[in-house]
């Protein structure tokens, strides 16, 4: 990479700014701070938000110098990974929402987390594409968050097999999670949904309506092990061709199945 960087857009500086400062998983203030001071770039506005504080600083610098190296200094060692050696999900976070507006002005951040050169992307599409086509695909489908959290690895690997495997299984673990039962597949269904009292409850089960919506669901569940999961779990790779469409469609399957989760009850 070139000692002098060309500065960047506003708009694409500020795009970086809002993911390194945002609300939920960017920055702390106090990270901020610091490393504007390890970059030597002066805080002018430090009562600001977390985004807008570091881009005033970073837009300053730029502009007195003429130059972008600021930001990719900043990125460098905000996304040192001996940082994240406890918050591996934090960092692929930042990691993959950097490269979607990083890939407008030409560059990445490395599995290092050093910024590289790369070819600039004209439509979010493409800047989208960066971070993987199957998950570029899923968030297109504004599918559940717990689908991503329980195969984000795979999904970075393009791996549809396993990644439907991880996500199927996710299904299990957040049902034990949610009703404090143990063992899986249909004997965990039949216990947590089924029978006249179910650990977990889509509602008051008060009406007949209700009630088989109820079953409806414990059923969609145990087709879901008994069609997917437990073939994943028993066969090779090789033996199981997983196509991008059916992932597509299963994992969509999958995300309906947790929105109905974050909404079940404990029955008295």
């Amino acid at each position: 990479m070139n000692n002098h960087i060309p500065p960047f857009d506003s708009q694409h500086l500020e795009a970086a700014c809002r993911v390194l400062g945002d609300t939920g998983r960017g920055l702390s203030g106090t990270q901020i701070s610091h490393l504007l001071q390890d970059i030597r770039v002066t805080d002018i506005d430090p009562f600001q938000t977390k985004w807008k504080r570091l881009y005033n600083a970073l837009a300053t610098k730029q502009n007195e110098v003429q130059v972008g190296n600021h930001l990719l200094m900043f990125i460098n060692r905000a996304m040192n990974p001996v940082s994240y050696s406890r918050d591996r999900d934090t960092y692929i976070w930042r990691r993959d929402e950097l490269n979607v507006v990083l890939a407008f002005s030409g560059y990445y951040v490395r599995e290092d987390g050093k910024v590289g050169k790369a070819d600039k992307a004209a439509t979010l599409d493409a800047a989208r594409a960066r971070v993987g086509r199957l998950r570029a695909a899923l968030e297109s489908r504004c599918v559940h968050e717990a689908v991503m959290s329980y195969c984000r690895e795979e999904l970075l690997s393009e791996n549809y097999f396993h990644a439907v495997f991880e996500a199927t299984k996710g299904i299990a673990d957040r049902i034990r999670n949610l009703s404090d039962l143990t063992g899986d597949g249909a004997d965990l269904v039949t216990k947590a949904f089924l029978g006249q009292n179910p650990a977990l409850a889509l509602g008051a089960l008060e009406s007949e309506s209700e009630r088989s919506e109820q079953k409806g669901f414990a059923n969609l569940l145990i087709g879901l092990f008994g069609a997917v999961r437990n073939p994943l779990a028993h066969v090779a790779k090789i033996n199981w061709p997983m196509s991008e469409q059916d992932a597509l469609d299963i994992f969509s399957l999958v995300s309906l199945i947790h929105r109905k989760l974050d909404h079940v009850i404990k029955p008295q």
